[in-house]
């Protein structure tokens, strides 16, 4: 994979892949209504360039098949570019802390589980509690939450290589969004680069008010 690694997010149209990205269906594997784990599916065939379906109406998914033209998809971009550590929530616990940017939720729903991980960072005196809330935080698709060491004030991110994954809801049969991880550059349709994150959700239903990313909406239309 060429360290050229980026996607372009096309006006009113799909998001360009460059730089030979990995792209894997993954399954969020849920127990009732709460998601378990992450769960690889299967890989696609590797190209060097490719275009991913933004507007959710594609008969080739994931791919781009054109129907954001006759559909004349709205793709307008409407998210902030102001760096995430500028929009932080703090939730400060006994053991570790919580950084947490609300509208970057893309509904993953790991945060729920035990309580919730905002309940959890406050019981982190626990090491059962602590373990939660570094693994919920890692398992967050989007990165909304970041688990952060006290004692350096060092983010604990989960290692991934430059790839992207086309996720699924078991829970609701419904698909999520793109997952885009290790740092890929996602670059607007004007040219600015958003701020650059170890992971992202890019939306894929075309419904979201944050585009290019993911707001949970598929959730719900």
């Amino acid at each position: 994979m060429s360290e050229s690694a980026k996607i372009k997010v096309k006006k009113n149209g799909p998001y360009i892949v460059t730089g030979n990205v990995p792209l894997e269906r993954e399954y969020a594997v849920t127990k009732l209504i709460y998601p378990l784990r992450w769960e690889k599916g299967e890989s696609f065939s590797s190209k060097a360039q490719y275009s991913l379906c933004r507007c959710g109406k594609s008969s080739t998914m994931p791919y781009c098949d054109g129907a954001h033209i006759k559909s004349q998809f709205d793709g307008t971009e409407t998210a902030s570019n102001i760096p995430f550590d500028q929009r932080v929530k703090k939730t400060i616990g006994p053991g570790i802390d919580l950084n947490d940017v609300e509208e970057l939720c893309s509904g993953a729903r790991f945060c729920d589980i035990g309580g919730g991980t905002w309940q959890l960072t406050e019981k982190s005196d626990d090491p059962s509690a602590k373990e939660k809330v570094i693994q919920q935080s890692c398992d967050c698709p989007s990165g909304r939450l970041v688990a952060v060491e006290k004692e350096i004030g060092s983010p604990i991110e989960p290692a991934f290589e430059k790839s992207i994954s086309v996720t699924d809801d078991q829970a609701t049969g419904l698909g999520g969004p793109l997952w885009v991880k290790g740092g890929i550059p996602v670059e607007s349709s004007d040219g600015t680069t958003y701020e650059i994150r170890n992971r992202v959700t890019l939306c894929r239903c075309g419904k979201s008010s944050n585009k290019p990313f993911c707001d949970g909406l598929h959730l719900k239309v």
